[in-house]
């Protein structure tokens, strides 16, 4: 079992940054890609970033390229989102999620989910 605990989301202004942390714990904890999934009232949950056990790989949906950044902390066995300029349409429920595996076209499937953080941008 892997328990994933997310923090750090709230109310943003346009053009404001929020950090977005996931904090992992549990027996079944691996060495895997580990990513960050929204979902926006009225839409289906959606990929926003995934990242590599070592870090040097990440890839992220174009809506959020130059603005976000994910990054993790393996001895503390955390996640980040750092968002940047803030959009409405960044609205969402965000979800942290462990061992995510590739399936091609933005589409991953994970293991364990987190049960989301809220992050509303108001303008």
């Amino acid at each position: 079992q892997v328990q994933l605990r997310e923090s750090g989301g709230g109310l943003a202004q346009v053009g404001d940054s929020l950090r977005l942390s996931c904090a992992a714990s549990g027996r079944g904890l691996s060495r895997r890609v580990m990513g960050w999934f929204r979902q926006a009232p009225a839409k289906e949950r959606e990929f926003v970033a995934t990242i590599s056990w070592s870090g040097d790989i990440k890839y992220y949906t174009d809506s959020v390229k130059g603005r976000f950044a994910i990054s993790r902390d393996n001895t503390m066995n955390t996640v980040y989102l750092q968002m940047n300029s803030l959009k409405p349409e960044d609205t969402a429920i965000y979800y942290c999620a462990h061992y995510c595996i590739n399936l091609g076209n933005n589409r991953w499937n994970c293991d364990y989910w987190g049960q989301g953080t809220q992050v509303t941008v108001s303008s």
